[in-house]
């Protein structure tokens, strides 16, 4: 658990005990950040900040989505980055925020095993080294709160430039001559487009979010509501990189798609003529190969009348096919 306290002189870490003093005095910006909600921490949220129950709940459980909750002196609002796991897979890094009056409490929600341990504070250890190398003076809460989710749409917007790389390297391959398997080069294209539709699903929601937060003008303070206008617009320009990559992206799917049924309906095509000129063959000798007929002996000019009549027919059948345009 760190406590910071931003002020004109910089930022000073505290202790966790005078918590309740530095509340009390209020002089400067207040930055508590919890890595998780433990024993402790419960009490520090539900004792010295006095937040609401569901709230801290919220913080001890995984939250699917984005929400936002409204109470009478500060605003709990719960988000999350995105990080590529094994097999496509986009794990949601969850970041809780309770914003307050001349305070800001960032909690990190549970973490899947399967991420790196340190990944979930990118966005709050780049917003501090800001603060501490004095490049950042936030004086309000909101404007601390908006620097971090302004963290997050700038990974957010680089996740996706990494995805669109990928976009354009399988647009390279499905253009090109190369021959992958088809199945496994599916299941690629499906990979990138889930990684497209994640980010464009977080983005789309977080806006939603903050949308509703703008609406609510009765408890975001004057100063913080061009704040919460920008980080609108910051998730609004997400969520149209993201549909224009995943269209592209579709675009491509449905032209590999259309080329390798082209493929198979050209192969079989070809084998439905390879059956119509062998058939009229194989019903011949099947005719002659029962005991309908029985010779004693091999007679050469019947069998070379049966071999004309074969060729005949199949290339009677072979130019039939030609003028069809079949091959």
């Amino acid at each position: 658990m760190d406590v910071h306290l931003i002020s004109e002189a910089g930022v000073e870490r505290q202790p966790i005990g005078d918590l309740p003093d530095l509340l009390e005095r209020r002089q400067g910006l207040l930055w508590v950040d919890l890595p998780r909600v433990d024993a402790e921490a419960a009490r520090v949220l539900a004792e010295v900040f006095r937040f609401h129950p569901l709230a801290i709940q919220d913080c001890e459980n995984r939250n699917h989505v984005p929400k936002v909750h409204v109470y009478p002196d500060y605003v709990f609002v719960a988000l999350h980055s995105p990080e590529l796991g094994k097999g496509g897979h986009v794990h949601h890094l969850e970041l809780d925020q309770f914003i307050g009056p001349g305070y800001l409490v960032t909690v990190h929600g549970p973490l899947d095993p399967e991420v790196i341990p340190g990944l979930e504070f990118r966005e709050t250890e780049a917003v501090l080294k800001r603060v501490q190398a004095g490049r950042l003076r936030p004086s309000s809460s909101f404007e601390l709160s908006h620097a971090i989710v302004s963290a997050m749409t700038r990974h957010q917007e680089s996740f996706l430039a990494i995805l669109a790389l990928e976009v354009g390297l399988l647009e390279q391959r499905v253009m090109g001559d190369e021959r992958d398997d088809p199945e496994e080069f599916l299941e690629e294209l499906f990979r990138a487009r889930h990684g497209l539709i994640a980010v464009r699903t977080m983005s789309a929601l977080s806006r939603e979010i903050y949308g509703r937060m703008a609406t609510l003008t009765r408890f975001v303070p004057a100063d913080g509501q061009p704040l919460v206008a920008d980080t609108i617009d910051q998730f609004e320009r997400i969520k149209g990189m993201a549909d224009g990559e995943t269209e592209f992206l579709q675009a491509v799917i449905e032209f590999h798609q259309a080329r390798t049924n082209t493929k198979m309906t050209i192969a079989a095509e070809r084998l439905a003529v390879i059956a119509a000129i062998t058939l009229p063959i194989t019903a011949i000798s099947s005719v002659y190969g029962m005991n309908i007929i029985a010779n004693d002996r091999t007679d050469f000019w019947h069998l070379a009348v049966v071999l004309l009549v074969m060729a005949t027919i199949s290339a009677t059948l072979l130019r039939w096919a030609r003028r069809q345009g079949w091959w």
